[in-house]
């Protein structure tokens, strides 16, 4: 089963989404819960708003944390 892993930013509406989505694909996907960055995941979500400045860049950081743990292998397979 591949394994999952959503980072949600943002809003609490951001958090209720997460929390749907995660249910409606619990069947198919094994859930890596946030904070386990030492397991490898096949796929990486970022939830996040993108109205809000601030979360703008706290958006894109966190993307660009997943891209430098993607180069290392330490967060995605390859």
């Amino acid at each position: 089963m591949k394994k999952l892993r959503v980072i949600t930013l943002g809003c609490s509406k951001n958090t209720v989404d997460t929390e749907h989505l995660l249910y409606q694909v619990k069947d198919s996907y094994e859930i890596v819960p946030e904070g386990e960055e030492d397991i490898p995941v096949d796929f990486l979500l970022v939830n996040t708003c993108g109205f809000i400045g601030d979360a703008k860049e706290e958006s894109i950081e966190a993307v660009l944390d997943a891209v430098n743990l993607k180069k290392n292998a330490l967060a995605f397979r390859i």
